[in-house]
């Protein structure tokens, strides 16, 4: 995708938009909104209705044991009843309701998972994995059901409907140090004045403070910032996500044992179906009250 048509992208993203090929971080709030926003927000879909997929045989399937992380709000988490919870936890049994099988979701560390689906002690992993040609050589994946596109922060009195490479030429732009992020900036942004941070804490404390005039990242954690306590109410999005494959990755999936085709098949037919019926775009407004995109 070219960086004109990255930067202009704002609603629904097609099915060839791509995410960081590394987990985002784990964003600050892990309770989920009870109502969707009332300005309208704009809602991913990573869905083509051209393709849509064929009805698999399901006759075979009889239950899903789904593997997932045990810390990773609002993604994955302990709910206050004990059980697990989380936007992942709820787009999984929304799929086995699709289905009509039975489902069953067991956390553990996100560094056990593989080992535990190869060991046959789970079925399929939904725990905000990022495809990679590593992991591709271990596990299969279905389609991707989201992605984490990057994007530019400033503070509320500088905000940019677009953002361009000559736009910024002079601006100073804080940025992760040795991050992809980075490596987009001084790819596409070489006009810029990056300034490196060792962490997202020091980077949004700068662009609070106004040492910077932008900040470039995960737009995920930063969504979840821009509306939490720690922001001060002082910043919001600048410009339209960016979705370079070459330096933001594949995708998150949903990752089976290798040659499991019945599996991957009916996964990817239930998340088209969720889609095309409205339930994840009700899910996605529910967890998700500024949105990433």
């Amino acid at each position: 995708m070219g960086l004109a048509a990255a930067a202009c992208l704002l609603t629904a993203l097609p099915a060839e938009a791509q995410t960081p090929a590394k987990r985002p971080p784990a964003a600050p709030q892990a309770t989920p909104q009870t109502t969707p926003q009332a300005a309208p927000q704009a809602v991913p879909g990573f869905w083509d209705p051209r393709r849509r997929p064929e009805r698999p045989d399901l006759s075979r399937l009889t239950v899903i044991r789904f593997l997932t992380e045990t810390d990773y709000p609002p993604f994955n988490y302990t709910g206050a009843d004990g059980n697990p919870a989380g936007f992942n936890v709820d787009f999984a049994r929304a799929l086995c309701e699709e289905i009509k099988v039975t489902c069953t979701v067991q956390m553990r560390r996100f560094e056990t998972l593989v080992d535990a689906l190869t060991s046959n002690r789970g079925d399929a992993i939904i725990a905000s994995m990022a495809v990679s040609p590593q992991l591709r050589a271990r596990v299969d994946f279905t389609d991707p059901y989201y992605r984490v596109p990057a994007r530019f922060v400033s503070r509320k009195d500088a905000v940019m409907p677009e953002i361009r490479p000559e736009y910024l030429e002079g601006k100073k732009v804080g940025v992760i140090a040795g991050s992809a992020h980075e490596a987009y900036l001084k790819a596409m942004f070489t006009d810029a004045e990056l300034h490196a941070y060792p962490s997202d804490d020091a980077m949004r404390a700068a662009l609070r403070r106004g040492e910077v005039d932008f900040i470039f990242g995960d737009a995920i954690s930063l969504a979840f910032w821009i509306n939490g306590t720690d922001s001060g109410d002082c910043c919001a999005f600048s410009g339209g996500p960016f979705v370079e494959s070459r330096f933001f990755g594949e995708g998150i999936g949903i990752a089976v044992r290798k040659g499991n085709d019945v599996l991957r098949q009916a996964l990817n037919w239930a998340m088209f179906r969720v889609w095309e019926k409205g339930r994840y775009t009700d899910l996605w407004l529910r967890y998700f009250s500024v949105s990433p995109f």
